[in-house]
């Protein structure tokens, strides 16, 4: 058929791949090569790049083969015929092996910024979001659809490689960080799930998964399950997990709506990030999932004290308030358990205003 490339959607052996390409006489590329090819034309970020790299070389050091021609750098006879003493087989594995030792001193940097990021929003107590799912199935949208970013999204797979955080408000939650990661793929090589590995970590360690799942895609059950076993693979199995089917707009007849379970907890969001509609059913089921036990307490807080009545009020946890006689604002609230004890610990005068108010 006059073919000038042969895909295989298979994973191949480095002999299988060398059989294959004698007999058909052209360039044969397995499924792990093909993604690959894919994950170097979508990285964007210096970090993309390096873990691209990374996942290129780890996959060609298995497929080094001896040159043909006589290539080989060993030589015998006269001093100054001598060659450095391997033949250029070795001095390939050679290369590629310093430099994958190179790309992951240098991902250890990056991967330790990320972890201190990670605790300082952990000491912090913010809770992190991350969206997950199959490629394509509209993480990137949702993200701009719910944060209002300019992620770069497009209608083909892998198109975002490089995690990007931006930080929101929930309503009795507060302050929370949603992350935007790499899509899934089944069958992912091992190669890139270690490269990509400092990416995923902000996966393993959220406090909420958002499962971004294609409702239109006639293979959402299997793309689902594919999903489940790469959060099992990187050790993400058991947080918290909130389904969200995207494209509605795809199919005739059905509206935004939210699944609940026998005993009305929040399962699955549908929505479409493309229109926007269900965005404030999704934050709703958020709400649901990330909120505490809450803390209800009634302060008395002087004229002076203006500083605290906005706290409460940027948090929207005040419930009731009225004024007594002697002009104090006396208000009923409702804040995250969380929240009130970071505000206790660095505002001590909150307990005195209980205490004041009991006494009235």
């Amino acid at each position: 058929m006059g073919a000038t490339l042969v895909l295989v959607n298979h994973e191949l052996s480095p002999s299988q791949t060398r059989n294959l390409q004698s007999l058909c006489n052209c360039r044969v590329v397995d499924r792990t090569g093909l993604i690959l090819d894919i994950f170097a034309q979508r990285a964007r970020s210096h970090e993309g790049k390096l873990q691209v790299e990374l996942a290129q070389l780890k996959h060609l050091a298995s497929r080094l083969v001896r040159r043909l021609g006589n290539q080989d750098q060993q030589k015998g006879g006269a001093v100054g015929l001598r060659g450095p003493g391997e033949t250029q087989l070795e001095t390939d594995r050679r290369l590629i092996k310093v430099r994958i030792q190179q790309l992951q001193n240098r991902l250890a940097k990056v991967s330790k910024q990320r972890e201190q990021n990670r605790k300082t929003r952990q000491k912090a107590d913010i809770p992190t979001i991350s969206l997950v799912g199959y490629t394509n199935a509209g993480k990137s949208s949702l993200f701009n659809a719910i944060t209002q970013a300019d992620v770069y999204a497009a209608d083909q797979l892998f198109a975002t490689l490089d995690p990007t955080l931006r930080r929101m408000q929930i309503q009795d939650v507060g302050t929370t960080i949603l992350a935007d990661t790499v899509g899934f793929i089944r069958f992912l090589p091992h190669d890139l799930v270690s490269a990509f590995k400092s990416t995923l970590q902000e996966t393993v360690e959220a406090s909420l998964l958002l499962h971004v799942i294609d409702v239109a895609d006639e293979r959402k059950n299997e793309n689902i399950q594919a999903v489940n076993q790469v959060l099992e693979e990187i050790g993400a199995a058991d947080i918290p997990t909130l389904l969200v089917y995207n494209k509605v707009d795809k199919l005739d007849g059905i509206q935004p709506f939210v699944e609940r379970d026998d005993e009305s907890k929040v399962t699955a969001v549908y929505l479409s990030a493309q229109s926007g509609e269900g965005i404030d059913l999704l934050f709703e089921a958020i709400h649901e999932q990330l909120r505490n036990e809450l803390v209800k307490e009634t302060l008395l807080l002087s004229p002076t004290a203006g500083n605290l009545y906005t706290l409460f009020k940027q948090q929207k946890g005040i419930k009731a308030e009225h004024f007594n006689e002697f002009g104090d604002r006396i208000i009923n609230i409702e804040i995250d358990k969380v929240q009130w004890n970071k505000w206790a610990k660095q505002y001590p005068e909150l307990i005195e205003c209980i205490e004041l108010a009991k006494w009235g």
